[in-house]
């Protein structure tokens, strides 16, 4: 084996460890903010009581900013890692995937920059709870959740390229190349239909329910591969 291809060898199982981890790290983040954070402090439809909860909690609020900010560079970790990894096995759509993973990205910092926007709101309130500045902090939240959800349609076309890439090797196991790309079909369905056929949310929050197990496990479950198993991949 040549120089070059060894060198290039090890980069692309450093960099399957370093997507493994960011996207374990990712996870965590994402529980905690959304998960915990962001279900617990904000009410759907009630924007005063959502500000009481945010105003009665503000540490807890900017830890979920600062989860946040941990995952869109965590995503711009395996924006550049996915790519190293992937583009021995199909440069183009690697790269195709690299580029939606940081297209993403760019709609999740714009996503939470409205979360910023937010905590300001909520530092300068004066008078209590007033219907103004709760509605003020409501809509960011609610641009905050818009944005985030339009760019998890890009996020679904990632996954998607990603699975693509993994299903045409014989180094990668077909039933992760499945899940990712059920995962990214998941997450381009869900929240196509979430922003443009919002007549029909309450049958796109059952989808949800349903397609949640898979969206969770594609991503998650490649990364465990890649942290197992990817570290220890070969082009021989």
């Amino acid at each position: 084996m040549g120089l070059g291809r060894t060198t290039n060898q090890n980069m692309q199982q450093k960099a399957a460890v370093l997507s493994g981890i960011a996207l374990l790290v990712m996870t965590v983040a994402a529980v905690f903010a959304q998960g915990y954070v962001h279900s617990s402090l904000v009410v759907e439809g009630d924007a005063t009581t959502t500000l009481k909860n945010i105003q009665a909690s503000q540490g807890l609020f900017r830890l979920e900013v600062l989860g946040w900010l941990i995952i869109i560079i965590m995503d711009l970790v395996v924006s550049w890692g996915f790519y190293l990894f992937l583009q021995p096995f199909h440069a183009g759509y690697a790269l195709l995937a690299g580029w939606l993973r940081f297209l993403y990205t760019a709609m999740l910092a714009t996503a939470v920059s409205h979360l910023v926007v937010t905590n300001t709101i909520v530092q300068h309130a004066v008078g209590g709870t007033s219907d103004r500045v709760a509605q003020q902090a409501m809509d960011s939240i609610t641009a905050f959740e818009a944005t985030w959800s339009f760019g998890l349609i890009i996020f679904g076309l990632h996954l998607i390229a990603v699975g693509l890439v993994t299903w045409n090797t014989t180094k990668i196991p077909k039933v992760i190349s499945f899940l990712v790309v059920l995962a990214g079909f998941s997450y381009a369905l869900i929240h196509f239909m979430y922003q443009f056929i919002p007549q029909i949310e309450n049958v796109t929050g059952l989808l949800e329910l349903i397609l949640m197990v898979p969206m969770v496990i594609g991503e998650l479950g490649f990364g465990i591969w890649l942290l197992v198993k990817g570290r220890r991949v070969t082009m021989d």
